[in-house]
C-alpha cells in the first residue's frame, strides 16, 4: 500500500503540524461545511475488540494536519489509552451513564458546525446527529439504526470513512442534491 497523500488540503504556510487548520468543503444543496475538529468513537469505529484496525493511525496522522482529531469513548476493552498511544489526538474516556448525551455534548461544546463526527453504536447517534457532517459505519461489529438514521453518509468501514475526509469530493458526488 503506496503512501497517502491528501493534496486537497495544505498545512497552511507559518502553522506547526500541532495546529490543525480548517477544512473547507461547498457541497451543492447542502451548504458550505468548515471542519475543524474530527469526533470519533473507539470500538466499532477506529478498533474490533479493542485493537485498532490496520491503516487506520497513517490515515488519523494525516487528517491531524487539517482537522483536531478527539476520540470519545466507553472504552468497553479497555485498550484504548494503549492502543492510541503516539497518534495525534486527545482520548476521552466517558463514564457509562448518559453516553449518547455526553458524546453529543462533547461535540457542542467544539461548535457543533465545526465538526464530523464517525461511530456506529446506538451511543453515537446523537453526536453524529449534532455535527455538521456526520458519518455512520457498518463494520464487524455491526451498526445501530439510531446512529445509521441520524447520519448524513454511511460508509462501509473506517477507512472508507476516512478516505472520504481525505478525497473530500467523494463527500461532495454523495451529498449533493
Amino acid at each position: 500500500m503506496g503512501a497517502i497523500t491528501c493534496p486537497e488540503h495544505r498545512q497552511q504556510p507559518g502553522r506547526s503540524a500541532e495546529e490543525a487548520v480548517m477544512m473547507k468543503l461547498s457541497i451543492p444543496g447542502y451548504g458550505e461545511v468548515h471542519l475543524e475538529h474530527l469526533v470519533l468513537d473507539y470500538n466499532g469505529t477506529l478498533a474490533c475488540d479493542g485493537v485498532l484496525l490496520p491503516g487506520v493511525g497513517e490515515k488519523l496522522r494525516i487528517l491531524s494536519n487539517v482537522v483536531e482529531v478527539h476520540v470519545v469513548t466507553a472504552d468497553t476493552f479497555g485498550k484504548v489509552k494503549e492502543e492510541l498511544d503516539g497518534l495525534p489526538c486527545s482520548v476521552v474516556v466517558i463514564p457509562e451513564e448518559n453516553q449518547g448525551e455526553t458524546k453529543r455534548d462533547f461535540v457542542k461544546n467544539l461548535g457543533s458546525e465545526s465538526v464530523v463526527s464517525i461511530g456506529n453504536g446506538r451511543n453515537d447517534g446523537l453526536m453524529l446527529q449534532e455535527a455538521a457532517l456526520g458519518i455512520a459505519l457498518i463494520q464487524q461489529e455491526g451498526a445501530s439504526t439510531r446512529s445509521l438514521q441520524a447520519a448524513d453518509v454511511v460508509a462501509r468501514s473506517i477507512s472508507d470513512a476516512l478516505e472520504l475526509l481525505l478525497k473530500p469530493l467523494r463527500l461532495t458526488a454523495t451529498l449533493r442534491s
